[in-house]
């Protein structure tokens, strides 16, 4: 049963043009998540009212200093809600989901003065989604909490069927800009590490997959633009190894030609 709006009153507060309103409601908001029993009884329409709420929120804070807290707040409540041993996803992807088919929806409704402070906010929920991933209790980018991101990005971000009216080019196009910075941040990027490199290199293989598929396109903004993020330079597969710029030199010497003698 979908939680009566009744006990969620600070969802109508988060869009209040007060700002020490919307803080007070934001707060509430963090207590009221953070509490296991009722953030599971939460259903996928709760939580896209929710992120109604927390969209206006946004949409009435002005000034780069508020903006940028409030889109590091919101991203930290990924953090602060309740994992359950059972199902550690069971809150967490619902809650992201909604987020994602909230700016989904409104995406083209946003008008350039606003753009910039929704691009953060979707940076800083992107980059929080994969650290979530590495955050579990073994720390391991694998299990439970892999495979459930990676199905909400291609349902989601990187939807693979192309489907324009369900993610607009321009949401596409800002993740595909972004992935490879936020997967570097989390270190996803490196070749030697701790005992967890291979299981990095494996979430981030599989989250190459779901990029590739953007390749495919029918949009070629889109096509262009994951193509382009996966010839960065700084991932793995693009690197070359220094025995390669070896053998690059010796072929060069080989090949010289200077020319006949007189």
């Amino acid at each position: 049963m979908a939680a009566d709006e009744r006990n969620m009153p600070f969802i109508k507060h988060l869009a209040s043009s007060d700002r020490k309103i919307r803080t007070s409601a934001l707060g509430t908001l963090r207590t009221f998540l953070t509490a296991p029993t009722t953030a599971r009884k939460l259903t996928d329409l709760d939580y896209l009212k929710l992120w109604k709420g927390l969209y206006y929120s946004v949409w009435m804070c002005d000034r780069p200093i508020p903006q940028q807290n409030l889109c590091a707040d919101l991203a930290g409540l990924l953090a602060a809600l309740p994992t359950p041993s059972d199902n550690e996803c069971a809150v967490v992807i619902p809650f992201l989901r909604a987020f994602w088919a909230t700016l989904s929806r409104e995406w083209t409704a946003i008008d350039v003065l606003r753009m910039e402070k929704y691009l953060l906010l979707v940076r800083r929920v992107f980059g929080a989604s994969l650290a979530w991933v590495g955050d579990g209790k073994d720390k391991r980018w694998t299990g439970t909490r892999a495979d459930g991101m990676l199905r909400l990005l291609e349902e989601w971000p990187l939807e693979k069927t192309g489907d324009l009216s369900k993610v607009s080019v321009g949401l596409r196009l800002h993740v595909l800009d972004i992935w490879v910075d936020e997967a570097e941040k989390l270190e996803l990027l490196a070749e030697e590490g701790d005992e967890n490199a291979d299981d990095r290199g494996t979430f981030l293989e599989r989250l190459r997959t779901i990029v590739e598929v953007q390749c495919k396109s029918a949009c070629q903004p889109v096509q262009s633009r994951a193509t382009e993020s996966l010839s960065d330079e700084r991932l793995p597969w693009n690197r070359v190894t220094s025995s390669e710029e070896e053998m690059d030199v010796d072929k060069g010497d080989g090949d010289s030609w200077d020319g006949f003698d007189d």
